[in-house]
């Protein structure tokens, strides 16, 4: 039976989990604290400590995904987490000849570049990662350790994410006047359309070699849904839903930003189950209005 390991399994990595071991897929995670979970293999091990990681050379995966969340906003944190994280976890599947693909989550934040003059590019795969703050600089860093793997390996630059315990917009369209003064594009990935999508990947990539496999030897996807749409946008109708009064100028006109395009993931053949902000709100808000 294959093996996949997750390195970082908090709220999306617990889904990937969840979603593989539904699949009968033998399934292994790395956290920092144990947990209980059906079906999972759970290993405690800290990616910044390599000698907590040494259990991971024994159970030589097909599979490695690469999903931990930086334990804070600080350049120390990113490179800990992000850099030297997976320079460790990467030691130790030196001799794992078994290792087929490395999947690394990485995010948009790689694309710094805002276009005010141009509002209507949509930035793809194709467009260069122009990095403006440390973590930018340190997602590319760590993007830049998987190029010497002997194995493949796929780069998926999220947006952001939201769903189940994600409420940040709609605290934010709560609170009218704590919105932002300037109204900016935005993009956005419901938590478990980003899981799916690795789950999608990771069955390609075990598929057996007669299976085209040409979805994974892309060496990176933009995992976004398929509307940018602006702040003010997605503020305004959280707030009607909510019964809130909003500010009296609304229509602000859209002030940098960046648009996003998910073209390359959606010709692999997968479907979006909440392909704009409005699905994928709509199945939130009824606990808030309880």
């Amino acid at each position: 039976m294959a093996k996949v390991l997750i390195i970082g399994c908090g709220d999306l990595g617990g889904e990937v989990a969840r979603q593989l071991v539904a699949l009968d897929i033998k399934t292994f995670a790395v956290r920092r604290t144990v947990t209980q979970s059906h079906g999972v293999t759970y290993i405690q091990a800290d990616v910044a400590q390599t000698a907590s990681l040494e259990a991971l050379k024994a159970i030589q995966p097909e599979i490695l995904i690469y999903c931990v969340a930086a334990s804070g906003q600080t350049d120390t944190q990113y490179k800990a987490q992000y850099v030297d994280g997976l320079r460790n976890v990467l030691a130790t599947q030196s001799e794992n000849s078994n290792l087929k693909h490395v999947f690394f989550v990485s995010s948009t934040r790689v694309y710094g570049q805002s276009y005010e003059k141009n509002t209507d590019k949509l930035i793809d795969e194709t467009d260069a990662a122009i990095a403006i703050d440390f973590g930018g600089y340190r997602l590319l860093e760590a993007e830049s350790l998987l190029l010497p793997l002997g194995c493949s390996n796929t780069v998926l630059r999220l947006s952001g994410i939201y769903g189940p315990g994600r409420l940040r917009m709609i605290n934010l369209a709560k609170s009218p006047e704590r919105w932002p003064l300037q109204n900016s594009w935005t993009n956005r990935i419901h938590r478990d359309d980003a899981a799916a999508f690795i789950v999608f990947l990771v069955r390609q990539a075990l598929a057996p070699p007669v299976v085209s496999r040409t979805m994974v030897t892309r060496s990176c996807y933009i995992v976004t849904d398929s509307k940018s749409v602006s702040q003010y946008e997605v503020l305004n109708w959280l707030a009607g839903k909510l019964h809130v009064s909003t500010p009296g100028n609304v229509n602000l006109p859209i002030e940098g930003g960046k648009r996003l395009s998910n073209k390359a993931m959606l010709a692999t053949g997968f479907t979006l189950q909440y392909p704009d902000y409005q699905a994928g709100y709509q199945t939130l808000l009824p606990q808030q209005l309880d």
